[in-house]
């Protein structure tokens, strides 16, 4: 599938995401997706579309804590997602790229 991308790999218009096109990122990413995977990526989706904010690390990470219903560290964030788990994140949710410096 033929999707807008920018130089850097993040989708032009986040509205021309699916979960195939996310597939294939990951694919690129060389991250095979669980499904803790995915809650990030839908975490992240809903947080910059409906709530209009970037979420940083530790907001990932608390929210993650709460639907997995276990702590969740920098270390288990980064092994899911080794490119850092935000940017990582926006790229494969189709969002666009992090303005913002470091994870906090």
């Amino acid at each position: 599938m033929s999707v807008e991308k920018t130089e850097n790999g993040y989708l032009v218009d986040a509205n021309d995401w699916t979960k195939e096109i996310a597939e294939e990122i990951f694919a690129e990413e060389d991250i095979v997706p669980t499904q803790e995977h995915w809650d990030v990526i839908e975490y992240m989706r809903e947080q910059v579309l409906d709530e209009g904010q970037e979420p940083n690390e530790r907001g990932i990470m608390k929210a993650m804590g709460k639907k997995w219903g276990k702590k969740v560290s920098s270390k288990d964030m980064y092994a899911m997602f080794p490119g850092m788990p935000s940017k990582q994140g926006l790229k494969i949710g189709g969002l666009p790229q992090s303005t913002r410096k470091g994870g906090y």
